[in-house]
């Protein structure tokens, strides 16, 4: 059977829709109801699965398992998927980086032909005409199950949007009534899939992009020119020694392997303590480290430190490796900084960046922009290693853009 489920009958509403309830069309009913008010407002797929699961077998639909898995729109995670089990009360989630893609695990299963066009694939696990083409419908099988199929959701365009499978042990499988209700819940359930994944991925973008912070903040409605608040922050600055005469010598890959190096040996221990990785400003980094109140604030500057100082241990380890292939050292800067911040929107009025700024920012950078001429990797204001007592030694007072006073600045015991 290979009726594609936006025609036909599999366009009908479950019959409870216009007052009458069959007994045999109850958890379709049911399932129809509880997509319709509660599913659309589920936060991710697992607890879309978990309550579809719940509607149908406690109105006696024979549903051994299901499979939902959809792509995504982020950097290493190519899909996720979740899975229902009668067996097991918690919904299992999986995720697969984007070399799933050319796997012989996906090549070879059913979900490769849905995603290339195939609108629906049924086998029954029993009879003399047994057909296990794909290796999932043995191990289903093993596990008891009688009848298997798998439907691919699509958006309101048409585009795929996920695949969901079903499996039940019952003894014949689905009945035809039972299988056709199922195919009624489709529309709604990719109109629910298809909302849940819009906001999961508006989500996910926000926060790959502007930060985890900055995108809660303009997904909350924060997205105003000129909008902004004041906090107060450790303000974490790094850049990259030499890059614009690399980028002008070395062939574009060769840059490009060099900027996502060291942009993930600095990067990981901000995130790692709890940073904010505000923007990359051509081969330069700025993170803060935000403080609740003024007791928070020796803290921060700690953690901050400590990011710094990780950060400069995992370039000595990039180096190490340069080093075993001949290639030439990479040298970094990082300028930290205390005090308070505007933290919001700037842009024109079509293009917005959601960022810091204020005196303190430019503090920041002009002490990075330190680091080079004083053959320091780290550098700090007074009001920053003031918290951090004697991790940072003074190092003099320097003249400094923009400053009407020379700042003090502190650096590396060791250095």
């Amino acid at each position: 059977m290979n009726q594609p489920f936006g025609t036909g009958p599999a366009t009908s509403l479950p019959p409870a829709i216009d007052g009458e309830l069959r007994l045999e069309n109850m958890a379709i009913d049911r399932a129809f109801r509880w997509l319709l008010r509660e599913g659309r407002v589920q936060p991710t797929g697992r607890e879309l699965l978990r309550g579809l699961g719940r509607e149908l077998t406690e109105g006696g639909f024979p549903l051994m398992r299901a499979f939902l898995a959809e792509p995504t729109l982020h950097p290493q995670i190519a899909s996720i998927a979740y899975r229902w089990s009668r067996a097991t009360p918690e919904v299992e989630a999986f995720t697969r980086e984007h070399d799933i893609w050319q796997s012989d695990q996906y090549l070879r299963s059913p979900m490769a032909l849905i995603y290339a066009g195939e609108p629906m694939i049924r086998r029954r696990l029993f009879g003399p005409g047994l057909r296990l083409d794909f290796p999932i419908l043995e191990d289903l099988l093993a596990e008891g199950a009688t009848d298997y199929a798998i439907f691919g959701l699509r958006r309101g365009d048409g585009r795929p949007l996920a695949v969901l499978s079903i499996a039940s042990d019952a003894p014949g499988g689905f009945s035809d009534e039972q299988f056709n209700g199922m195919l009624s819940l489709l529309p709604l359930l990719s109109l629910v899939v298809e909302a849940i994944e819009t906001r999961s991925t508006a989500k996910s973008l926000l926060e790959i992009y502007l930060g985890a912070d900055a995108g809660r903040r303009v997904m909350g409605g924060l997205i105003r020119r000129g909008e902004s608040v004041t906090i107060a922050a450790a303000i974490w600055q790094c850049d990259l020694r030499d890059f614009t005469a690399m980028s002008n010598q070395l062939p574009r890959d060769e840059v490009l392997a060099i900027l996502n190096d060291y942009f993930d040996a600095v990067t990981r221990p901000v995130l790692a303590h709890g940073g904010e990785i505000l923007k990359f400003i051509g081969d330069a980094v700025l993170a803060i480290f935000p403080m609740h109140d003024d007791l928070d604030r020796d803290s921060k500057c700690h953690t901050a430190l400590t990011a710094a100082e990780e950060a400069l241990e995992a370039m000595r380890d990039v180096n190490e490796l340069r080093a075993s292939a001949g290639k030439a050292p990479l040298n970094i800067g990082i300028g930290l900084h205390a005090g308070s911040v505007s933290y919001g929107n700037i842009g024109s009025q079509t293009r917005l960046d959601f960022t810091v700024i204020g005196p303190a920012v430019n503090l920041a950078a002009r002490i990075t922009g330190l680091c080079r001429p004083l053959n320091q990797p780290l550098l700090a204001s007074k009001a920053f290693a003031s918290p951090c007592g004697s991790k940072l030694v003074p190092l003099g007072h320097y003249p400094m853009h923009g400053f009407d006073a020379p700042q003090e600045v502190y650096g590396l015991p060791e250095r």
